[in-house]
C-alpha cells in the first residue's frame, strides 16, 4: 500500500511541476487527505479562513457541525502554499467563490463528486482499482497506528465521537 501511495504522489507531483493550477490543486487535495485524514465533506467545505499555514493547522467542520483543529503535515503545507499561489488564476474568474479553498476551472467550489473523480483518477493511474477517496483517510489512520500512535490521538485527529469507530483501523494495523 505504501508503494502505491508513493507512486500516486510521484505521478501527481510530476503533473504539478509546471505550476498548473488544477494539477497543484489535485496534489494539494491528495496531500490533505493523506496527511490530515480529512473526510470528503470536510475537505470540500474548507474556506481560506480555515487555513493557518503559519501554525500548520486547519479548522474543519466534521459530522454534526463539530469543529476541530487538524495538524497539517510539512509536505502538505508546502504543497498548499504552491497551490494557493496558483489558485489566484482560478479565483479571477467572474463569479468565483472567493472563500473556498478548492476551486474548479470556472472558479466555483469543488463538489464532493468532482473530488471523488479526481482522487479515483489518481488512484487508478497507479493500479489502485477499487480504492476510494475514503481509502486515503483509512491509510492515514493505519500508517499512524503502524508507527505507534496512540489510539485516542488517532480518534481525535479523525474526529470520531466514539473510540469503537477508530478501533476498526486497529484490525488492519494488528494484521500487519
Amino acid at each position: 500500500d505504501r508503494e502505491r501511495t508513493q507512486a500516486m504522489f510521484s505521478s501527481l507531483e510530476a503533473r504539478a511541476e509546471g505550476g498548473d493550477a488544477t494539477a497543484l490543486r489535485d496534489l494539494a487535495i491528495v496531500e490533505l487527505f493523506y496527511s490530515s485524514g480529512l473526510r470528503l465533506s470536510e475537505l470540500t467545505g474548507l474556506n481560506l479562513l480555515d487555513l493557518d499555514l503559519l501554525s500548520d493547522q486547519l479548522k474543519v467542520r466534521g459530522k454534526g457541525g463539530k469543529e476541530r483543529l487538524v495538524p497539517l503535515g510539512r509536505q502538505a503545507g508546502r504543497v498548499m502554499l504552491r497551490y494557493l499561489d496558483a489558485r489566484e488564476e482560478l479565483a479571477r474568474r467572474r463569479g468565483a467563490d472567493r472563500a473556498a479553498v478548492f476551486l474548479n476551472p470556472r472558479g466555483k467550489r469543488l463538489t464532493p463528486r468532482s473530488v471523488q473523480r479526481l482522487v479515483h483518477r489518481a488512484l487508478d493511474a497507479v493500479g489502485g482499482d477499487g480504492l476510494k477517496t475514503h481509502s486515503l483517510r483509512h491509510t492515514f489512520a493505519t500508517h499512524l497506528l503502524d508507527a505507534g500512535a496512540d489510539l485516542r490521538a488517532v480518534q481525535e485527529l479523525l474526529g470520531h465521537a466514539s473510540l469503537s469507530t477508530t478501533q476498526i483501523y486497529t484490525h488492519t494495523s494488528v494484521e500487519r
